[in-house]
């Protein structure tokens, strides 16, 4: 979602003027004191989106791996500009695209949109011992895929990261919940004795 500094009725008059050919993007600019390349984004994005993407509530589309490969490919080709491509496959930020050429051109792993995150969260719950160690061994075997072992164990994300990084640091030891428990002499600072 993105959040607008100016009114969408004023981007809007501002589109309609340039589209209407009644002022440049420098006219505009120099008028209204923006910068031109703002202009030329908000007119590109109306071209590409319509009048929705001013709208407060407008979510961009998910586009899957294979798009975003074939839209990188032709990028690569040179046979598009920059611009083209965002209008062609209606892409709605430059930098969505140079995010996925970066991530093609140094061999990472290239994902479908919206396979992060789910949108609803899984409130934490009271485990015992035993049950985050399972929920850690879980974790590891499947190379940290923390949200799989959350939804997995009706657990939260955030239990699951803090379990699996105590346990890489102290081992079972720091799984072990230790609230309400009195500290030992040795463990007690000399500074606070009573």
């Amino acid at each position: 979602m993105t959040f607008y500094k100016y009114p969408k009725e004023f981007m809007l008059k501002l589109i309609h003027f340039y589209l209407m050919g009644d002022y440049s993007f420098e006219k505009l600019a120099r008028q209204y004191k923006i910068h031109q390349s703002t202009l030329k984004e908000w007119v590109r994005k109306y071209e590409a989106f319509g009048e929705a993407v001013f709208h407060f509530n407008f979510s961009p589309r998910c586009y899957t791996r294979e798009q975003k490969i074939q839209e990188v490919e032709d990028y690569l080709s040179g046979e598009y500009s920059l611009l083209e491509l965002m209008k062609k496959h209606q892409i709605s930020g430059r930098t969505i695209l140079m995010k996925w050429v970066k991530k093609y051109t140094s061999h990472c792993d290239i994902k479908d949109s919206g396979k992060g995150l789910s949108k609803t969260m899984t409130k934490g719950r009271k485990t015992t011992l035993l049950e985050r160690m399972e929920i850690v061994d879980f974790c590891l075997k499947h190379h940290k895929n923390y949200q799989l072992a959350a939804q997995t164990y009706q657990v939260s994300y955030q239990q699951v990261y803090q379990w699996v990084k105590k346990f890489e640091l102290h081992g079972e030891e720091g799984l072990q919940d230790r609230r309400g428990r009195t500290k030992s002499e040795a463990e007690l600072t000399t500074e606070c004795p009573l």
